[in-house]
């Protein structure tokens, strides 16, 4: 009779096992639905959505409304759906009053669009189980600093800002590394923006014999810099940030302009992701390739966990994930191991990969 029972109790633990196992991996999606971001939101909704689609799989999808209080309560509706892994997060707002909760659920998140250094930075501290699929906000200002500074060590470089907190730190950052390297710039100056033309800096810049010039601002004024240069005979070689991509250009960018930007995924995407976009109508803007990417990456790391008996905190962390825009490695802190902005030039119709040597 003992023996009946053990075996009917052990037939019944394996149904259960059996049970959950078939269960598809639930996988939370939190991205800014309703409200003025909402459009991007969508395009987080739309990527996560293919992701799981192609892979089996079950998504939590929230909008966090890029707020504090949208935040906390994505968070408990995902502690309350018993999610594996969260993604999405665009607000530092909204991940910052998610990440408590999420934290106590032993609930680690992917998000796709926070770039607040301290959200990482303070990961002793807070021990957020967060990791970073797009950059860091100071990713930019180091990778020009690098870049520049080894391609610009012959050059007689000038330095000029926007006024802004972004253009300002932009270019103050790239002084100071200059510096460092033994390199100092022949002219630094804070120019006025949005002007419809910038002759009279373009002629301070040529008295000071700049060939080459930082601009800690916008694309357009990048633009009207390098257009008026041209029709003024002076040769010379603009760049600046992420913010040279822009979409729609009233005056179009000089040949040569150079720009440190993340890539577009959309260039780095499979074919067969990029066809399943295709197939369902769905654009691959914005954050929608990241979006995939971060649910390839949960569910490889889910199926690791299971696999080695850790966590999923504990292998998402060093540990090299093959995603639809590439090779994706996190380090011990959350963030890429690698930072992603690289050096493009301008060939006269796109932004293209440009030589750093």
């Amino acid at each position: 009779m003992r023996s009946a029972t053990a075996i009917a109790t052990a037939l019944a633990a394996s149904l259960v096992t059996l049970a959950a196992q078939a269960e598809p991996l639930k996988i939370g999606v939190a991205a800014p639905l309703s409200g003025p971001s909402g459009i991007l939101g969508e395009q987080i909704k739309i990527g996560a959505s293919l992701a799981a689609a192609h892979d089996g799989l079950s998504l939590e999808i929230a909008d966090d409304q890029c707020t504090a209080e949208g935040g906390a309560k994505t968070a408990k509706r995902f502690v309350d759906a018993k999610v594996t892994v969260v993604t999405g997060f665009l607000c530092t707002e909204a991940i910052e009053a998610a990440l408590p909760v999420l934290k106590d659920a032993q609930i680690p998140v992917i998000t796709v669009g926070v770039r607040t250094d301290s959200l990482t930075d303070r990961h002793d501290k807070t021990g957020w189980q967060v990791f970073r699929l797009g950059p860091r906000g100071d990713g930019e200002r180091e990778a020009a600093a690098s870049l520049l500074t080894r391609l610009w060590t012959d050059e007689l470089f000038a330095i000029v800002d926007d006024g802004t907190i972004y253009g300002r730190e932009l270019a103050e950052s790239f002084r100071a590394s200059a510096e460092q390297a033994g390199l100092k710039p022949v002219f630094l100056d804070t120019f006025r923006p949005q002007l419809d033309n910038q002759v009279a800096l373009i002629g301070r810049l040529r008295k000071a014999g700049a060939t080459h010039v930082f601009v800690g601002g916008d694309g357009e004024d990048v633009a009207v810099m390098g257009r008026d240069a041209a029709s003024l005979g002076a040769e010379i070689v603009f760049a600046g940030g992420d913010t040279l991509r822009v979409a729609d250009r009233t005056v179009r960018p000089a040949e040569g302009t150079l720009m440190i930007a993340a890539p577009e995924w959309s260039d780095m995407a499979s074919p067969d992701v990029l066809a399943a976009f295709e197939t369902a109508k769905a654009v691959t803007d914005g954050y929608a390739l990241p979006a995939y990417a971060a649910v390839e990456i949960a569910r490889a790391a889910a199926d690791l966990a299971t696999s080695s008996g850790k966590p999923v905190a504990g292998v998402l962390a060093g540990t090299d994930f093959d995603t639809a825009i590439g090779k994706i490695r996190f380090d011990a802190k959350g963030d890429l191991s690698e930072n992603p902005f690289r050096l493009f030039r301008f060939d006269g119709t796109s932004y293209v990969p440009a030589e750093t040597e």
